[in-house]
């Protein structure tokens, strides 16, 4: 079963927009430990809960881009299934987080990320909100400006891909 070991709070990391990068005011939420993955496919144990608690939009399985990158028309929860990897999180000016098995990133729309490091056996579950299809957008400075329009039109999420309905998301990004 793929159920969150615990309601604790995640942590919260805030960018800011640095001309290229927008990120997002809504902060990154790096819930630790919360997938428990000790069984055969633990990729499957993620896209459950991501599915069963609304995040189960366009999933995929593979890794993180070596290179900066954003979302500006969804929201993305990155679940590691396996081995670990330090992901710069906000842009080149944002800063590099560990990720391991059973750690769950929630991105708001328009958050930096690309992977500095990952052992070879990295591997992540990607999920989204129903929404726009996910688009990868490099920072550019056209690209910038258009982002700067479409993030604030992406709606907050229904429910948190961990926690669900009466997951700490839905207070933090409304906060």
């Amino acid at each position: 079963m793929s159920l969150a070991r615990d309601q604790t709070m995640p942590h919260a990391y805030r960018f800011d927009d640095d001309g290229l990068v927008p990120n997002n005011p809504m902060p990154l939420l790096i819930y630790k430990g919360a997938v428990d993955i000790a069984r055969p496919d633990p990729a499957a144990a993620i896209e459950e809960l991501f599915a069963r608690n609304g995040w189960g939009q366009q999933m995929w399985r593979n890794g993180i881009f070596d290179y900066t990158h954003y979302h500006a028309t969804v929201h993305e929860a990155l679940g590691v299934a396996r081995g670990h990897a330090l992901v710069l999180f906000g842009g080149e000016q944002g800063e590099a987080i560990e990720l391991k098995p059973g750690d769950v990133a929630v991105l708001p729309a328009g958050t930096g990320h690309k992977r500095l490091f990952a052992t070879h056996d990295f591997q992540v579950v990607g999920g989204y909100p129903p929404g726009p299809e996910m688009q990868v957008t490099r920072p550019t400075p056209a690209n910038y400006q258009r982002a700067l329009k479409t993030i604030p039109e992406v709606a907050l999420p229904e429910s948190d891909p961990v926690g669900g309905d009466d997951g700490p998301l839905t207070r933090l990004w409304r906060a």
